[in-house]
């Protein structure tokens, strides 16, 4: 996880090798998951002049209920089960081609993509092996020929990617309660089109846009009921309805962003009668999907907190109303191992909020703090209050604990979080936007910043990455490591 971050400059750099060769009319991007879609993407604007066109293969379909697996997890990590019961259930969630079934990162890449116009219309849910998968594969080709160099329809990527279809992303990623992770991956693809935002613009944003969708970890649904009860398609026209699309983008189809507010269908399996009908007009599933009249909550699903800590973003729509403020003594770790270490002692059977630093992009490569869920939901479930405070990454999988993650500056460059130790009192208030250390300024400001000691070895790949660590940006400025400059 210490090279998950970086995988997606080294995706964009082989992808601008690859296209860098000049003989190519136009390029099929084959890449769903989480750091391919923006690496790619990233490395297609480098080569701007191009024609380009998203080709996703879909989710697997649904297997074990998300919230069931989450709970073996947890009661794996506390003791209460085998190691070959906690397997038995992760073959079941995962169980065959196509990507995770939960709102995570990769499926959150989709519903952006698709929000820029990048793909086939309703193209990114429709599972692998599907015969109407196959026709959208064989759309996407036709797609690509018509916008191809010297056609008639020519439309290079460099055009489509601005900041409407930028925009247009980030509404429909907060009105479905998207990935965490896209707030730096989406950034790095707007500089990659000389488009700068921040998470202030993103938080503005999330005050106006209504929260529309629950999918897992937000609700109970998976991205396949999301399918079903209308998708992507439907999420576009009800935020059209509101006036909170750039409807005048271009996109890789002729009829613009309307278009991408269809839904593809065949029939009795004839992939040559590949057509676009309109998404259902009534949400057929209101546990999952809801129209503009009707939504979940009447603000989006991301956040930006806050305060004498630094800058850092939350999930706000996978939790609970009542767990969205804390304020209690913190447990300072430099690595996740360590507070999994203390979980087993018994040593947070308290309300804390536990600290996680060391965890930026020029510290280890910014990995995703996916162990912490099962710690941290176990001890929620034991009816303590407890948050997550970091400048590493947890995915889209940070489920129903307040976590404060993408911490910027982080504690690898003089953060204000590597003067925190355990003990002080730290305050996370997500309806407010609000994170701090309850501690005198001046006491504060004159403690000696801890060290860099808990980065790991090098060795297994790592020390190819020293580089990339150096030049690296921080998480809200893309933590890219191509640009090595400041605003």
């Amino acid at each position: 996880m210490e090279m998950s971050l970086f995988s997606r400059d080294v995706i964009a750099m082989g992808t601008a090798v690859a296209l860098s060769h000049d003989v190519y009319d136009t390029a099929l991007l084959l890449g769903i998951c989480d750091k391919i879609a923006p690496g790619l993407l990233i490395g297609a604007l480098s080569v701007g002049h191009l024609p380009c066109v998203f080709v996703p293969s879909g989710p697997m379909g649904s297997g074990i209920k998300n919230a069931k697996k989450s709970k073996v997890r947890e009661r794996f990590i506390s003791g209460q089960t085998s190691r070959e019961e906690m397997q038995d259930v992760e073959f079941q969630a995962y169980h065959s081609a196509g990507t995770c079934t939960f709102y995570g990162t990769a499926n959150s890449n989709q519903v952006a993509l698709e929000a820029m116009g990048l793909h086939v219309p309703g193209s990114a849910f429709v599972p692998p092996y599907a015969p109407l998968r196959e026709a959208l594969t064989r759309e996407a080709v036709r797609t690509a020929v018509d916008i191809r160099l010297g056609g008639d329809s020519y439309t290079p990527i460099g055009e489509l990617v601005d900041e409407r279809s930028i925009v247009n992303a980030l509404v429909t990623l907060v009105a479905t309660g998207g990935s965490t992770n896209l707030l730096i991956h989406w950034v790095a693809v707007a500089r990659a089109a000389g488009i700068i935002f921040d998470w202030s613009d993103v938080d503005d944003l999330s005050k106006v846009v209504p929260l529309l969708a629950k999918i897992y970890p937000n609700g109970p649904s998976d991205i396949n009921d999301f399918e079903n009860a209308g998708g992507t398609g439907f999420i576009l026209r009800e935020l059209a309805k509101l006036g909170l699309l750039h409807e005048d983008v271009v996109t890789v189809r002729r009829g613009g962003i309307q278009e991408h507010m269809l839904r593809p269908v065949i029939s009795d399996d004839d992939e040559s009668s590949l057509s676009f009908i309109s998404a259902p007009e009534e949400s057929p599933d209101e546990d999952t999907i809801r129209t503009a009249e009707d939504p979940f909550a009447s603000t989006g699903g991301l956040a930006l907190l806050k305060g004498n800590l630094g800058r850092s973003v939350i999930k706000i729509s996978a939790v609970k109303p009542k767990n969205r403020y804390i304020s209690a003594p913190a447990f300072v770790a430099d690595r996740q191992e360590d507070v999994t270490a203390a979980f087993q002692r018994g040593e947070l059977n308290r309300n804390v909020v536990v600290v996680v630093r060391f965890q930026g992009p020029a510290a280890n490569g910014m990995p995703e703090l996916h162990k912490l869920t099962a710690v941290l939901g176990a001890l929620q479930r034991q009816g303590y209050s407890v948050a997550l405070v970091t400048d590493g990454r947890m995915s889209g999988a940070s489920g129903r604990i307040p976590a404060a993650i993408h911490l910027t500056p982080e504690a690898a460059k003089g953060g204000p979080c590597a003067k925190l130790r355990t003990g002080d009192h730290v305050t996370l208030d997500a309806e407010n936007g609000i994170l701090t250390v309850d501690a005198p300024a001046e006491e504060f400001e004159a403690r000696e910043n801890a060290e860099l000691t808990a980065a790991g070895p090098l060795g297994l790949g790592r020390d190819l990455f020293a580089g990339m660590r150096h030049t690296v940006l921080g998480a809200e400025q893309g933590a890219c490591s191509w640009l090595p400059f400041t605003d």
